[in-house]
């Protein structure tokens, strides 16, 4: 963007490359102006299983524009200091056939699924927060990408598995899917997504990204070996906008087993504050109360193509409700026998 009278769009200019990823069926590549941004990316997608479904994957390209501008490490870059106090200028962009312009204090991530492509827009302050720009601008992107192009259903929940088979773990926020995901994790099952699953409704089969698990740190009360309490205090911490402070667990770099293909779905588990007692801690739901309880926890994929083939092949899967134990790994027990 040196001269933006010869070259308005930034069409001339140079942008490195990096990929392809393999993840959630399809191949990734990244070009960007910015070594950072691609290293953000680096960082969320390389090393992980390459998951394929049947037919061949689909190519995505995602430009990762950095605008000009000044940063401040320390925090968000102040305004500019200017006599007349005028707005930024607009800043013409391109990339992945799309034109367009943004002020140099804007964000901003452009999608076409048709073209297989995305824009991702980042000022210079966001590199302040790698975390943000990662979850909020790139992992936006490419997540719908990967379900439109594909024709998943995008379900909020985690999913773990045994033997290729896996299981969808749902409930409200506090209901404890990533301690029982992390009891999981840590006794063997293969593990998919903690926080977002994409499912292809008529088969059923489940991808995800596996790279992260956000621990809140009195869930490492359930721990019992040292080696993985030491292991996980190490690892970075993030806080999310509700202002919780987690653990971000890099899952690619422990002794963990990560699922190597996308895991068949063989039930949905719903996770509940309810105390099992001397009850077995799962409990069938009947159809009715699985399609009532999918409808409030997944607004998003019922407005999806595919949700109600979907929904018919999550019934005859069968459902459950996960009620608490007094320990972690009974769940985790229980979640093993469903599953073997």
């Amino acid at each position: 963007m040196k001269d933006q009278d010869s070259d308005p769009f930034g069409e001339a200019a140079d942008f490195r490359v990096s990929g392809p990823f393999h993840l959630l069926g399809a191949r990734f590549r990244f070009e960007s102006n910015s070594a950072e941004l691609l290293e953000l990316a680096g960082h969320a997608y390389a090393g992980l299983p390459r998951h394929r479904f049947d037919t061949p994957a689909p190519e995505m390209r995602i430009r990762l524009l950095l605008t000009s501008g000044t940063r401040n490490r320390q925090g968000p870059v102040r305004a500019r200091t200017r006599r007349h106090r005028e707005p930024p200028p607009l800043q013409m962009l391109s990339g992945a056939g799309f034109l367009g312009g943004a002020t140099e204090s804007s964000n901003a991530v452009v999608i076409s699924p048709r073209e297989r492509a995305a824009l991702v827009i980042v000022a210079p302050q966001m590199l302040s927060y790698p975390y943000h720009t990662r979850y909020e601008l790139i992992e936006f992107a490419v997540f719908t990408l990967a379900v439109r192009v594909q024709q998943l259903a995008s379900l909020h929940g985690a999913c773990v598995g045994i033997g290729g088979r896996g299981v969808l773990l749902m409930g409200d926020s506090g209901a404890g899917k990533s301690t029982v995901a992390l009891q999981c994790l840590l006794e063997g099952f293969e593990f998919l997504s903690e926080d977002s699953v994409f499912v292809a409704p008529e088969s059923l089969r489940a991808t995800g990204v596996a790279n992260f698990l956000h621990v809140r740190a009195e869930s490492l009360r359930w721990v019992q070996a040292a080696r993985d309490v030491a292991y996980i205090r190490k690892s970075p911490t993030i806080r999310r906008r509700s202002g919780v402070t987690k653990f971000e667990v890099d899952l690619r770099q422990g002794d963990y087993r990560l699922a190597s293909s996308p895991l068949q779905i063989g039930a949905t588990v719903f996770l509940s504050a309810r105390k099992a007692g001397a009850q077995p801690l799962l409990q069938p739901l009947a159809r009715s109360e699985l399609l009532q309880r999918l409808a409030a926890a997944q607004g998003y994929a019922a407005n999806l193509p595919g949700w109600a083939t979907l929904k018919r092949k999550l019934a005859g899967a069968g459902a459950f409700e996960l009620r608490r134990g007094s320990h972690p790994r009974e769940a985790a027990a229980a979640l093993r026998q469903l599953m073997e």
